[in-house]
């Protein structure tokens, strides 16, 4: 009988599980929505009861499609976003809302009501924040952990489990409380390279009370990515996903980290040794993470990390990003006055909106490369949630430039492109901030399903000098997540097996046609002065009524 792996990935509107074989070939795959709730604040919840459901329909239909029988899944690994899940000691869900709605128990990645949190954290200065590119996002688990404590004082105190929510999927899977070492060193301040938390940092902080029992509540027991967990899958959880009892689980990854996984260890043709050091992971997704892998630690400021083993265990990782990618193009063309026109062709079409903007645009360059072109004149900063590397400033806001009261498709196309040429430049800052840093990379593998547009690779390219490449499969983070299932059933010895056996390199980007580099360069210049614009209109309204 056929072995079978399953990926379950939690993405910030959708839960999604993938079922790959031994040697990472996609045999199905299937979606199921989540419920977001969206409030003013930048607040963002969600249900844990309904992610766990939306994964329980997504591995149902995802394994109907494959049309395998239970007993031929050998393992199973999942991935989420970096999102906070409160329960109290029985496992049960706890709000983390002002509406007091036990459901809404998950502070999503995204939500920044604990920029006040971050900032006082930051203002320590310890020396815990060396290991995260010098100062904490709101993002990340600690801030908001605080904000709770402050805002939420009888969630807080009432809590028996604070889980990065991957940890919280493989808890529910397994009943096992052990933390993945990826999500606590990337989002929790962990200090994987010492395999310690630090006490003296909580009490700085004021969350000097977590070290209770033995750091129960936020992870006293922490293991590498893809290590079984408990028995495996328990009775309940194997109902609910229709899988056998006992299907060995694996220690969770973050999401864009098992899209990492999942592709910078991919075969190349040639046959050539691949050396995961000279290459960047680039997920792009609702945001985008640009992750480096080195064999001894870099500091990169403004960077995430240097996190021992938040990756690839055994190796560091840096960490940069942008807080809004996917999301600020879908900003951008959904607020131009062309938009419902657009979507209508494109629906008439049967192709997704931006795929059809696409196909206009490159059908009237010379290649996708000269496409960009059309944003001559058009010039977009789309930090519209804050910018979070290499500049660490979540106050940042989007600024366009050079928009003009023309308002048909033509001009949606032209805002289009000067949204990913934006995107592009925020990822030529850290590439560059890497190399300053002695953080050199040969090739950039894009995933996301970004990564399938021939513009945004070509564009990428184009700016950053790397040359890049998608990865074989479709679904690089299902496969990623399928990794640590096959890690955690002993097919393979290790994640480094897995991703030599299981993930290969698809198509490379073109060389950069000649001007092209030059017209980006005077582009990033531009990108830098709105930069400097905003930041100077900030300061220059500070203290305004």
């Amino acid at each position: 009988m056929r072995q079978a792996f399953i990926g379950v990935d939690v993405g910030t509107s959708s839960a999604r599980a993938g079922v790959f074989d031994e040697k990472g070939t996609l045999l199905a795959t299937a979606r199921h929505p989540i419920t977001v709730w969206h409030e003013a604040g930048s607040v963002v919840e969600q249900s844990s009861s309904d992610i766990w459901a939306a994964c329980a329909a997504s591995v149902r239909a995802a394994m109907a499609e494959a049309a395998l029988p239970p007993s031929a899944v050998k393992g199973l690994g999942f991935d989420a976003t970096c999102s906070l899940v409160v329960l109290d000691a029985a496992g049960d869900p706890l709000t983390v809302s002002a509406s007091g709605d036990q459901r809404r128990n998950v502070i999503v990645w995204m939500d920044h009501r604990a920029l006040a949190e971050a900032r006082q954290v930051n203002e320590t200065k310890d020396d815990v924040l060396r290991y995260v590119g010098g100062s904490v996002s709101p993002e990340m688990e600690i801030p908001k952990l605080l904000w709770l404590k402050r805002h939420l004082p009888s969630t807080y105190g009432a809590a028996g489990h604070f889980f990065d929510l991957a940890d919280y999927l493989s808890f529910r899977a397994t009943g096992s409380t052990l933390r993945s070492i990826c999500t606590l060193a990337c989002k929790w301040n962990f200090l994987a390279h010492e395999h310690r938390w630090s006490q003296s940092y909580f009490d700085r902080i004021g969350l000097g009370d977590l070290a209770s029992d033995n750091y129960a509540k936020i992870g006293s027991e922490i293991v590498a990515p893809g290590m079984p967990l408990g028995s495996g899958l328990t009775g309940s959880a194997a109902r609910d996903l229709g899988l056998l009892e006992g299907t060995p689980v694996g220690a969770s990854l973050i999401d864009a980290h098992a899209g990492g996984v999942g592709t910078i260890g991919g075969r190349v043709r040639s046959g050539e040794a691949v050396d995961v050091c000279r290459r960047l992971a680039y997920i792009m997704g609702t945001s985008a993470c640009i992750m480096a892998t080195t064999s001894e630690p870099r500091f990169v400021p403004g960077v995430w990390g240097p996190y021992y083993s938040g990756m690839v265990p055994g190796f560091w990782l840096n960490e940069g990003g942008q807080s809004a990618a996917g999301a600020a193009v879908d900003h951008l063309i959904r607020s131009h006055p062309a938009y419902h026109e657009a979507l209508a062709a494109a629906q008439a079409a049967g192709i997704e909106i931006l795929e059809f903007l696409e196909r206009r645009i490159v059908a009237r360059a010379k290649n996708p490369g000269e496409a960009a072109l059309f944003a001559r004149d058009i010039h977009v900063l789309p930090e519209f949630l804050g910018n979070r590397s290499p500049f660490a400033d979540p106050d940042s806001r989007a600024i366009v430039a050079g928009m003009d009261l023309d308002s048909d498709i033509g001009s949606m196309e032209r805002l289009f492109v000067a949204g990913l040429c934006g995107l592009a430049y925020g990822l030529a800052d850290v590439v560059d901030a890497f190399r300053t840093h002695g953080v050199d990379s040969d090739l950039m593998v894009i995933s996301g399903g970004a990564g399938r547009s021939a513009l945004v690779r070509q564009i990428m390219a184009d700016t950053t000098g790397l040359t890049v490449a998608v990865p074989e499969t479709q679904e690089p983070v299902l496969l990623g997540a399928a990794m640590l299932g096959a890690v955690a059933g002993s097919c393979y010895g290790s994640i480094g097996e897995a991703m030599a056996s299981m993930s290969a390199i698809g198509c490379l980007s073109e060389p950069t046609a000649p001007g092209m580099a030059d017209f980006h360069r005077t582009k990033r210049r531009v990108h830098g002065l709105m930069r400097k614009l905003d930041r100077e209109s900030r300061d220059a309204m500070r203290g305004t009524h």
